[in-house]
């Protein structure tokens, strides 16, 4: 391991595939998902926290490449920013446009209405501003608007790290979580709607903020990286800090939404719910990196798990438009087949759990065909602009 010390080492460590990192995603999707579809039935917020982790991630990742990317290129003529920022959205295009773009094509040719209504709003990755600024949810591609997050923080976040010095990049992301928790709580005191502080980018900083953190750490001071990630406890003490806030936001009084909206929230679940969520994926995502032992293990590193943290990206963008509790009219195709289904098989209908079932295995489905004919394939002309 590197010496940890104030003075970041020059050293790049090799951009290694993390494995179990796989797994996490996989765990963070199933989170939203079940979330999603559970809705009324168990209400815990599950998707919140899945999505959080997901941010965490991100920033985690994405300063990991940003970082060791600029450290290749410092000698090159104006420090490299040309092929820094060519090279890193290209990849990202590569990456996340094609399905998404296709997606809403596909959507807007069978007339699904709020891509009909909001086309211009979602093919800007504008859906979280459009939320903000009319003050409403968007039907089935509410989910859309943490994809919006991800590119809006793309499009200002390697900028940032190019031009900061290295040795002030724990400090420029501390600031972002500190100003994140504040711009959600001045939303909070100055009784705005509550999902503002949810969907705008600002707010979520504090989970890319995390995530750059760990990054530096494992970057630049290795040694001190595993000194906090090696303890698992630390998952626990994050995730019982999380249980503490959604139990005292059931606990304390509701505030009520100018809006109208429904839901239970107040100063915990609207300024502090985020910031412990992005703890669990921060101490998780940590100790996954070094790689966890025993039963984590065995399910980060599953098959099973590993297969659908690969096509987590799928398995997100498509399961609202398979179904949304609040969203998915009566007569939507996928309730129509199941109907079907159900007629000829009528033990179906004694629980949920196969309905759900249903649910998951279509937007597997889905997911699998997307993977293997438009995302792999695509993907693989990554190789062409490597870092």
């Amino acid at each position: 391991m590197q010496a940890n010390t104030t003075t970041p080492t020059t050293t790049r460590p090799a951009l290694n595939h993390l494995q179990q990192l796989d797994g996490v995603r996989f765990l963070a999707v199933a989170l939203v998902l079940f979330d999603h579809w559970m809705a009324g039935r168990i209400e815990l917020p599950l998707g919140a926290l899945g999505v959080t982790i997901f941010f965490v991630l991100s920033g985690f990742l994405i300063t990991r490449i940003l970082l060791s990317s600029k450290d290749k290129l410092k000698d090159k003529p104006g420090g490299g920013l040309g092929k820094y920022l060519k090279t890193f959205y290209i990849r990202r295009t590569l990456r996340i446009f094609p399905i998404y773009y296709l997606t809403l094509f596909v959507l807007y040719a069978v007339n699904e209405p709020p891509v009909r209504r909001t086309f211009g709003w979602l093919a800007l990755y504008a859906t979280n501003i459009y939320m903000a600024y009319y003050t409403t949810w968007m039907g089935t591609v509410d989910h859309l608007w943490s994809l919006a997050v991800e590119e809006q923080v793309y499009l200002f976040f390697p900028l940032l790290l190019f031009f900061v010095p290295r040795r002030w990049v724990p400090f420029t992301a501390t600031l972002m979580i500190v100003g994140a928790v504040t711009m959600r709580y001045v939303l909070y005191r100055a009784h705005m709607p509550w999902f503002i502080g949810y969907v705008t980018m600002p707010a979520c900083l504090d989970s890319f903020g995390l995530g750059a953190i760990m990054a530096y750490w494992w970057l630049y001071q290795r040694d001190r990286f595993g000194q906090v990630f090696q303890y698992s406890g630390w998952i626990w003490v994050s995730i019982l800090l999380f249980v503490v806030v959604v139990i005292y936001t059931k606990v304390l009084p509701a505030i009520p939404d100018s809006t109208g909206l429904p839901g239970h929230h107040n100063i915990m679940s609207d300024v502090w719910e985020r910031l412990t969520a992005s703890l669990v994926g921060f101490f998780l995502i940590g100790r996954a990196v070094l790689g966890f032992g025993g039963p984590m293990k065995w399910l980060l590193e599953h098959p099973v798990s590993q297969y659908m943290g690969r096509i987590s990206y799928g398995l997100y963008l498509y399961h609202n438009f398979v179904f949304n509790v609040y969203h998915t009219q009566p007569r939507h195709i996928t309730l129509r087949i199941w109907r079907r289904i159900t007629d000829v098989l009528p033990f179906l209908e004694s629980t949920y759990f196969f309905q759900f079932s249903f649910f998951l295995a279509l937007t597997i489905l889905l997911a699998t065909l997307s993977w293997y004919l438009i995302e792999k394939p695509i993907n693989n002309l990554k190789d062409r602009f490597s870092y």
